[in-house]
């Protein structure tokens, strides 16, 4: 968005409701082996290839990332042992009526913002990362074998303290 000079975000999902989804680039992102394995596992943000500037209109390029998170999130669920009843959202990706309406299609079951359970979906991710920096302070593991599969607890990286 920002690229291309319209704003930080796909504000209230306008340009993801203009848009058409390119389902073949969706196929293929799904097509990765991450999709392909059962948890644990774990995701890096280079995993994908970025949709190349200039071959999706920013309309085209906002529906289509909001289906394959959609999928995405129907992909992963088929991983869980069991179906949750309710998805809750954080992040401003709940103040996307595209997207949640396409999870709520996609999971069959109710998906309501994280304020609708009292949480504060702007200071959630903030929280989890503060949680995990007081933990990786006091040299406690932050990834376990059966969250993302590494062979035993381990610490988040290095800490390095201020001289």
């Amino acid at each position: 968005m920002a690229r291309h000079g319209a704003g930080d975000c796909d504000l209230d999902g306008a340009l993801a409701a203009k848009g058409r989804v390119d389902e073949a680039w969706i196929d293929a992102a799904l097509g990765a082996r991450f999709f392909l394995t059962p948890p644990p596992k774990s995701l890096d943000r280079d995993a994908f290839a970025p949709i190349v500037e200039g071959a999706m209109s920013l309309e085209d390029g906002a529906a289509t990332l909001a289906a394959f998170t959609v999928r995405a999130v129907a992909v992963a669920a088929g991983h869980l042992p069991e179906a949750p009843e309710a998805w809750v959202v954080t992040g401003g990706g709940r103040h996307n009526p595209v997207l949640m309406q396409g999870l709520a299609g996609a999971l069959g079951v109710p998906v309501l913002p994280a304020e609708a359970v009292g949480w504060d979906g702007d200071a959630l991710e903030a929280q989890a990362f503060a949680f995990m920096a007081i933990r990786s302070a006091a040299g406690l593991p932050l990834s376990f074998p059966g969250t993302t599969g590494v062979p035993k607890p381990t610490p988040g990286g290095v800490f390095h303290r201020p001289d």
